[in-house]
């Protein structure tokens, strides 16, 4: 996946939870993609869950090489969250407060060399 796709993956996936959503105080989400840039397959395993035990998402999925998947969480509305996005060999978290934000909006790239991880707040309450 070039750049351009990546860009374009990254934006479609950030306006998706915005597209339709109520901008209500009671809802929170994660919006995430998980990139394959690896030569080959890989299967991951993406946890969602709270600081309090809570698990909102657990899903095994195989990604081929040089595509993109897309997860769309509904998540609590206070506190740490917390996704944990792993293969066979590798894995990278991200973390965010549901108190101060709504949509959160992450990225976990995996590459033959590396597993880059990138997140920001897209949308404060």
């Amino acid at each position: 996946m070039n750049r351009r796709q990546f860009v374009a993956v990254a934006a479609t996936t950030s306006l998706a939870g915005c597209i339709g959503s109520s901008d209500s105080e009671e809802s929170s989400s994660l919006a995430l993609t998980v990139e394959n840039e690896r030569a080959d397959p890989v299967t991951v395993t993406v946890v969602v869950g709270d600081d309090e035990g809570t698990t909102y998402e657990e899903a095994s999925e195989q990604i081929d090489s040089g595509v993109a998947r897309a997860f769309e969480v509904p998540v609590g509305t206070g506190g740490r969250h917390e996704v944990t996005v792993s293969g066979e060999d590798w894995e990278g978290k991200l973390a965010w407060n549901a108190d101060t934000c709504a949509l959160f909006d992450g990225t976990v790239r995996v590459t033959d060399q590396s597993v880059e991880v990138a997140g920001e707040c897209v949308q404060q309450r």
